[in-house]
């Protein structure tokens, strides 16, 4: 398939706002790509791809786990907010045949993050935070970070997550706390 042919597939899955955000996240993972030395096109792919199944209902983002073979943590059971992550990189590679695993990983990991991601991985991660549409209090820190280095981006996004997650009493993945620490720790030592 082209990348126009995945755009007009994704297109078809999902309402107009979240496909305008698929298209920015592709052409941000794209500049973070070139910025940082990850391979541009898989990072257009894997930025179109993060949100396959954002819109799908939850009975069928099961069956693509299920038919994957992933099984899910208790965590991930009752924390339905985590399905479209895991549901899109099984859809991705059970129905659409990719089987590149920094993409599957990308797609799969670009909510929570996760210890030892990938730059593709953390390229898309940043993307999905920075993308040109996204409108949050912090965004424009992060963006900041981004043009900085990616670890101090992936600082900020895991930072914003936690501190988010926690504020509203919602449980935050074992992933998310790993990845923090593993940046953390990197950061500190380079310090030294």
């Amino acid at each position: 398939m082209t990348m126009k042919d995945y755009e007009t597939l994704i297109a078809s899955r999902m309402r107009q706002p979240r496909f305008k955000h698929s298209k920015n996240v592709a052409k941000e993972a794209v500049r973070l790509a070139k910025k940082y030395g990850a391979d541009v096109s898989r990072a257009e792919l894997a930025g179109i791809l993060h949100d396959a199944t954002k819109e799908t209902p939850e009975d069928e983002q099961m069956r693509y786990i299920e038919k994957a073979g992933i099984i899910l943590t208790p965590l991930e059971c009752s924390t339905h907010k985590l399905w479209h992550a895991i549901s899109g990189a099984a859809f991705v590679q059970v129905e659409l045949g990719i089987t590149d695993e920094d993409i599957l990983n990308s797609i799969r990991y670009h909510t929570t993050g996760r210890e030892g991601m990938s730059l593709l991985e953390k390229v898309i991660f940043i993307a999905d935070f920075t993308s040109a549409e996204r409108d949050y209090d912090g965004v424009d820190r992060m963006r900041k970070a981004a043009d900085k280095s990616l670890e101090d981006a992936m600082l900020e996004g895991l930072s914003f997550t936690i501190a988010d997650l926690s504020q509203r009493k919602l449980a935050i993945a074992p992933d998310t706390f790993s990845a923090y620490n593993e940046v953390a720790m990197l950061k500190t030592n380079k310090k030294k």
